[in-house]
Order: C-alpha cells, then sequence, then structure tokens
C-alpha cells in the first residue's frame, strides 16, 4: 500500500526535514536552508567555490577535507577572521579557495542523505529561487520536483519548522508556475506570496533572523534577503556542489 505522506500523483511536493525528505521521493529535489546551508552555497558557487556537504564538522570531516584538498569550514563561534564557517558572509569575504567541506546538521545531512537516493539535488535559498526554478523548467520536464524545507532543531533534538525555509520553498516552487501541486506545496507557495513584498523586512524579525542577530550575526540575514539576486544553482553530483547552467 502505498504510503498516505508521499505525495504521490502530483508533480510538485513539499515536506520538512531529514524524515520528510525520505517519505516524499522526487526526481529533483531542492533543498531549502535559508539562514544557513543553502545561502551560504549559493555565496560559494557565484565565487565559483565548489561546495562539499557533511553531516558533521568532527575527525571524520577534517580527513575528508584533506582528502579533497579543501577547505574545512568551523562553527559559526569558532570562526577566527580568516576562518571560513556557515557563516555567509565568512564565505563571501575569502580568498584562494575553490573546494570547501562545509558541515551541517540540517540541510547539509539532507543534502547528503538524498545523493544516496538518485534524486538530482539543488541548493535553494531567497536568492537563488527564480534561477533554480528556471533551471528545473529548462531541465525537470516530466519529472517531479520536490522542496524540502530543512528546518532547525529544538534543544531537545525534534524539528522545528523554520518560516524562513517555508518561505524559500515556496518561493522556488512558485517560480515553477506549475499546476499539479500537492496541496502541501500549494500550502508553500500561498505563504511565500503572503509575505513576498515585506521579505526583507520580516526575515529579520523572524525567529531564525532574530536568533542570528543576537548572536552577532547580522551581516549573514541581510545576505540570505538578497532575494533573486544571484543567479548560480548548485547542483550535488558526486559529493559535489557545483554551480550548474
Amino acid at each position: 500500500m502505498a504510503s498516505p505522506y508521499a505525495q504521490d500523483g502530483f508533480g510538485i511536493g513539499f515536506e520538512w526535514g531529514p524524515v520528510g525528505a525520505r517519505v516524499v521521493a522526487g526526481d529533483i529535489v531542492a533543498v531549502v536552508d535559508v539562514l544557513s546551508f543553502t545561502t551560504a552555497v549559493t555565496v560559494a558557487a557565484d565565487l565559483g567555490i565548489d561546495v562539499y556537504p557533511y553531516r558533521w564538522r568532527d575527525e571524520t570531516a577534517v580527513t575528508y577535507a584533506e582528502h579533497h584538498g579543501a577547505k574545512l569550514a568551523v562553527g559559526r563561534s569558532e570562526a577566527g577572521p580568516d576562518d571560513v564557517s556557515l557563516s555567509a558572509a565568512s564565505i563571501r569575504r575569502v580568498t584562494g579557495i575553490t573546494k570547501l567541506v562545509l558541515p551541517s546538521p540540517n540541510g547539509s545531512t539532507i543534502a547528503k542523505l538524498l545523493s544516496d537516493s538518485g534524486a538530482t539535488v539543488l541548493a535553494v535559498s531567497l536568492r537563488n529561487r527564480r534561477a533554480a526554478a528556471d533551471w528545473v523548467k529548462r531541465h525537470g520536464a516530466g519529472r517531479k520536483v520536490v522542496a524540502i524545507a530543512a528546518g532547525e532543531r529544538w534543544k531537545d533534538g525534534s524539528l522545528r519548522p523554520a518560516v524562513e525555509d517555508l518561505w524559500g520553498a515556496g518561493g522556488f516552487l512558485s517560480g515553477l508556475e506549475g499546476d499539479n501541486l500537492s496541496p502541501e506545496a500549494r500550502a508553500a507557495v500561498a505563504a511565500y506570496d503572503a509575505v513576498a513584498d515585506e521579505l526583507p523586512a520580516l526575515l529579520h524579525e523572524c525567529a531564525g533572523g532574530r536568533e542570528l542577530t543576537q548572536y552577532g550575526f547580522s551581516e549573514d540575514v541581510a545576505i540570505a534577503t538578497e532575494v533573486d539576486e544571484s543567479d548560480s544553482v548548485p547542483v550535488l553530483e558526486g559529493g559535489t556542489m557545483f554551480r550548474s547552467t
């Protein structure tokens, strides 16, 4: 019996987190982590830096980075002036690197999970939501498209749906201009449409934006508000996210 959660019969779907990514299979899957991973990836792609998603920053990540001859990103709070982290601002300032291992417990973890499923995985944020939708319209004829909002984590490890990821996913799905959306995908599009004209301000005022600002990363929030300013479409192939055309 087919899973009632799989959104079968629809060409465009939407779900949350790594569990949702396993349940709602798509031929093309957009991972959306607006205030962290996918905005950082689009900034890296704009600079010609290939990104290697990784689940955690531990000793295995160090070995993985060394194997690929890549720079390993550190935690936001640990980064010094010359370090690179999940902070999009730190990536924008960096010079002299072409490969970056970027661990994160949400967006990066989902991207790694999906890379084993055979799906084409895209990194989507508000910065490139229009470019990514256009890429799908060129390359995705007849293929099921799903957006996965990464969300965040409460202290007990449970999923915290993050409204900025809902907006990013809805903005991408809206750009597809399709009419075969699941009810979940329609709800995401409606959420984006409701705030599209107010996004810069609302992104600063949502819980995730306030959290980053409180921790001293308001510049990252500002970069995330650069709606449609990037034409980079990072695609995951062979463990690497590189800019596709």
